[in-house]
């Protein structure tokens, strides 16, 4: 098991959705992530950022209301903070566990940028709330900007943002080094910072990055031999949240393509960790991918919970 690379995906739980929440949550994380270092994997770790992103936006804008002279954050800029500050939290909180249990490595935070396609159609067809809510003349001064919102009746207005597709992770060759070097390493916070090729300039898109999506692409460029995506489950069902739920200890990804076609799994939550998954192992079939919980990394790398997915 010894020098196994593994890109690591950690969601909401995770994190928590306050900065109180996320400091102790990310201590129940850092023992799930000793856990994989402790059986010999070098960790690329990279997590979701939505309540995150969304409270640094909204408390730039709210600053901006009180005081006029400060510019409010574009989205771009808004998640460089969010991966700075989770970064921190995390790296912070696997050091310590992993020096508790007589190990001693060197974590550190990659600020990652992200290309997309200016083209993208998700750009024509937001759909990820970011903010909070606001008036109607606030929203009419968002669209006058150029930005989408939608109403939510008896509450006020949203911004709504684009989730286009990853295309190059712009660090990966310092990601890599620090990976080769067996450092542990967190990249890719919240998808990376999403930004646009101009000539030879990099330009912050207003977007967010699905995780999952830069999950499966990071593992696949890192080349690594094992994606884990740490989730809310023990491990994936069919039928899921219905009387006839039945756990899937093991899948191909033939067998994952056949699940999409049934409409197995949801849209918005384990269907795009089974498409990074396919993304992953399409592009290094020798891997392997596993989907659990936190608090079932330890029963999973003995073949006691969660699924496991290869080619």
């Amino acid at each position: 098991m010894d020098n196994k690379k593994a890109v690591v995906s950690l969601g909401h739980e995770a994190l928590g959705y306050t900065t109180n929440e996320q400091k102790e949550a990310v201590s129940r994380t850092a023992k799930a992530l000793a856990d994989l270092a402790q059986a010999g994997y070098q960790l690329t770790i990279t997590h979701s950022n939505g309540p995150q992103v969304s409270m640094i936006h909204k408390a730039m804008t709210e600053l901006h209301r009180i005081y006029i002279d400060y510019t409010p954050a574009p989205m771009s800029v808004c998640s460089a903070m969010s991966q700075g500050y989770v970064g921190y939290d995390i790296q912070s909180a696997l050091r310590s566990e992993l020096e508790q249990r007589g190990i001693s490595k060197t974590v550190t935070t990659v600020l990652t940028q992200v290309t997309v396609d200016p083209y993208d159609e998700a750009f024509y067809s937001p759909t990820k709330v970011i903010g909070r809510y606001m008036s109607k003349e606030d929203a009419e001064t968002q669209i006058k900007k150029g930005n989408y919102v939608k109403e939510v009746p008896g509450k006020g207005y949203l911004r709504i943002v684009a989730a286009p597709k990853p295309i190059n992770i712009v660090e990966l060759d310092a990601i890599k080094l620090l990976a080769d070097a067996g450092v542990e390493v967190i990249a890719c916070g919240g998808g990376g910072i999403p930004v646009l090729e101009q000539e030879h300039k990099l330009k912050g898109a207003s977007a967010v990055i699905e995780k999952d999506a830069i999950a499966g692409k990071l593992a696949a460029d890192l080349k690594a031999d094992r994606l884990v995506i740490l989730t809310s489950v023990p491990c994936v069902y069919t039928s899921f949240g219905k009387e006839d739920q039945a756990p899937i200890e093991k899948m191909t990804v033939a067998k994952a393509k056949e699940y999409i076609e049934a409409g197995e799994f949801g849209e918005g939550d384990m269907l795009p960790k089974i498409e990074a998954a396919i993304q992953f192992l399409e592009a290094n079939p020798e891997g392997s991918v596993l989907i659990t919980s936190l608090d079932h990394v330890s029963d999973a790398l003995k073949g006691r919970s969660g699924t496991f997915i290869t080619a």
